[in-house]
């Protein structure tokens, strides 16, 4: 391996790896796992610190409900009414119960004075207590301690009788006094609900304490609601307070020894599987893929662990198959979860519903893969999401609020929809190419196209010809159909330089009148401008911008063959087999089993024409000629196709050919009346 392939091999690993450790949670994780009622599986257990017992949510919402505490009113003393009153008092024309009016005022206001009931319904708490706020104070007192507006006014006459001999009570109204003593304890609805609202949460959230030392649960023991509760209020005081005790060097070798092994697992699922990933662009593009989902995971796990419900990992499972195959994107997919795995509280649940979801995701997208269908795929992805969590919540392998977590779960199933988009994207920045952009290519309308059919219509026809029989052959032997049909339509795109050449096009020539192009030239020649086509095709592939393994099936579908007829009429008219050279292709022997299926379909679909008998018998021999002499050049030494899967091709050729080449009915003449 060259030091370049080295360094492009090497570089995203270091990259990932380095990410890996830098993002790997610093604190510990609780390293027991315990569920209520199973056996305690571990040795005896002791507190390492004093810890309180956390309240459940059942037992805090049982609480609530029997507390439920009604709101306590709360008044504002208003120093602006009694002022304004008590001058207007002291200017009545009442002579000597004047003063003694002020004074009676005074003492009753300085009590406060409240509204009657009138209707209110919180005037006063059933327990008999309001709350007065006075000089930015707020002070709790007996509503027996301040008074009614009826009981201020009857105090008020009580004050001043037997001060006059005169009509007192007639005295004061006549005044307009009575009006002078008002409500100067004002209630404040929005505080009263606000109080009431954080006293309701007042309710302690403990209920008991564990020192140090003090047992906590027994190897073997049964895992009781009590001991669970002692458990799980550990754990959470282990995580949030202790974290981890060893040394610093220590933790941050074990994230270097982890973040390692999940890497080799990576490289490994890529080696075993299509090791020629790391010479194309593929190769960084499937580890930026595998980074969204470990980086997303790891994040959060330190952040809010409850979040990772809402993360799209099945996301991640599309991105892959959009320019991979599933013995590839199965693996790589799994090695992506592994921190969820590793490092979440619920890793083992999250890990196997994200798995199931990524596998039936990639086999619905199949058939739900366009516009608005992408929303089937949601949803049947939501729907195993949920019936896998609903399963282990059943079986109390996972807490939490279930309508919560289902919600969660739908909007992460949405959200994949929405982040279908960035196949586009990484298509441009990775120079791949999608299943949706082979369809794209393989339209017809397509301007590249539309000019082989109007300059070379016989290659044209044929390349039509080569893609729907390749297109069957791919199916067979599960290859990618929509890479192998784009392929053929522009194998032979570079016949447009000089398409009088080609024998499919010799129609033109007929047509015109001209004579045949080979006419008159020496074999080499013919050759030189025969072989010219694949290099002037890939040199107007690139000008298009047609993605590189679409040119691999231009640069391969001859491969290093020889242009047979005219290096056999060069070796006939006394030329040297030295010189073999000059007629051999410039390409390179197909590699992938789509390169395979091109090549034979190619070759066999041109030489088909040639056929005088059409028999089971002759379909045959002639499929196996075609496809041993290709054996034979050692064209299938460098390709990615089984013994097994090689007769398969053959045997689907042979019967595409009789499907195409069967007999016909031959209708009799119109007899003339």
């Amino acid at each position: 391996m060259t030091e370049k392939r080295l360094f492009r091999l090497l570089l995203p690993l270091g990259i990932a790896f380095l990410l890996l450790v830098l993002l790997m949670p610093r604190s510990a994780k609780f390293a027991y796992d315990y569920r209520k009622g199973r056996t305690w599986k571990y040795e005896t257990l002791y507190a390492q610190f004093d810890f309180p017992i956390y309240k459940t949510e059942d037992q805090l919402l049982a609480e609530r409900g029997e507390s439920s505490p009604e709101a306590i009113p709360y008044y504002k003393y208003s120093d602006e009414i009694v002022s304004r009153n008590l001058h207007a008092a002291e200017r009545l024309d009442l002579g000597g119960l004047r003063s003694p009016l002020v004074s009676s005022m005074r003492a009753i206001y300085q009590k406060g004075v409240m509204a009657d009931e009138g209707g209110r319904r919180q005037a006063v708490s059933d327990a008999g207590v309001i709350y007065v706020q006075r000089d930015k104070r707020a002070v709790k007192l007996p509503a027996s301690e301040v008074f009614r507006l009826t009981e201020a006014r009857s105090r008020l006459l009580s004050d001043l009788t037997g001060v006059s001999s005169a009509n007192v009570d007639s005295l004061l109204r006549a005044a307009g006094a009575y009006e002078l003593l008002v409500p100067n304890l004002l209630y404040d609805e929005q505080t009263t609900a606000l109080v009431h609202a954080e006293s309701a949460t007042g309710i302690s959230p403990t209920s008991g304490y564990v020192s140090a030392g003090q047992l906590i649960v027994r190897e073997g023991e049964i895992v009781t609601a009590e001991i669970a509760q002692m458990l799980d209020s550990y754990k959470r005081e282990f995580e949030a307070n202790m974290g981890y005790t060893g040394p610093p060097v220590l933790m941050l070798t074990g994230n270097i020894l982890i973040a390692l092994a999940i890497l080799v697992l990576l490289y490994l699922s890529i080696w075993f599987n299509n090791p020629r990933i790391f010479s194309d662009s593929r190769y960084p593009y499937l580890v930026v893929v595998f980074l969204l989902g470990a980086l997303v995971t790891l994040i959060l796990v330190r952040v809010n662990e409850k979040a990772l419900l809402l993360v799209p990992f099945t996301l991640v499972a599309l991105l892959l198959q959009a320019f991979m195959r599933n013995r590839v994107v199965v693996p790589v997919y799994v090695v992506s979860l592994l921190p969820l795995l590793i490092f979440s509280h619920d890793g083992a649940v999250l890990f196997v519903m994200f798995f199931v979801a990524g596998m039936v995701a990639i086999l619905a997208f199949r058939r739900f893969n366009r516009g608005w269908q992408q929303f089937i795929t949601a949803l049947i992805t939501f729907a195993v999401l949920a019936v896998t969590y609903l399963g282990f919540r059943a079986a109390e392998l996972v807490a939490g609020n279930v309508w919560t977590s289902l919600l969660s779960l739908f909007i992460g199933s949405m959200l994949t929809v929405a982040g279908y988009p960035l196949i586009y994207l990484f298509e441009r920045l990775f120079n791949l190419v999608s299943n949706s952009r082979l369809i794209e290519l393989c339209d017809v309308s397509n301007p590249l196209i539309r000019e082989l059919e109007q300059k070379a219509p016989g290659t044209f026809q044929h390349s039509l010809q080569v893609m729907n029989m390749a297109d069957t052959v791919a199916r067979a032997v599960d290859a990618n159909p929509d890479l192998v049909r784009a392929g053929a339509m522009y194998h032979d795109i570079g016949k447009l330089y000089n398409p009088l050449c080609f024998i499919e096009n010799e129609s033109l020539v007929a047509r015109d009148g001209m004579p045949r192009y080979h006419a008159g030239l020496s074999p080499e020649q013919s050759a030189r401008d025969i072989i010219r086509h694949v290099q002037e095709g890939v040199d107007r592939a690139r000008r298009h911008h047609l993605p590189e393994s679409i040119i691999d099936f231009i640069r391969s579908h001859h491969g290093t063959t020889t242009t047979g007829y005219f290096y056999n009429q060069f070796l006939q008219a006394g030329g040297s087999p030295d010189r073999i050279g000059e007629f051999r292709y410039p390409g390179f022997k197909p590699v992938t089993k789509e390169q395979i299926i091109l090549m034979l379909c190619d070759s066999i679909e041109a030489a088909s024409r040639t056929l005088t008998e059409y028999t089971p018998e002759a379909y045959s021999a002639f499929v196996e000629r075609i496809v041993a002499g290709k054996m034979e050049e050692g064209q299938f030494d460098q390709a990615d196709i089984s013994i097994s899967e090689l007769g398969t091709v053959k045997e689907t050729l042979k019967q595409y050919l009789a499907q195409i080449h069967h007999e016909r009915v031959v209708y009799p003449d119109k007899k003339q009346k």
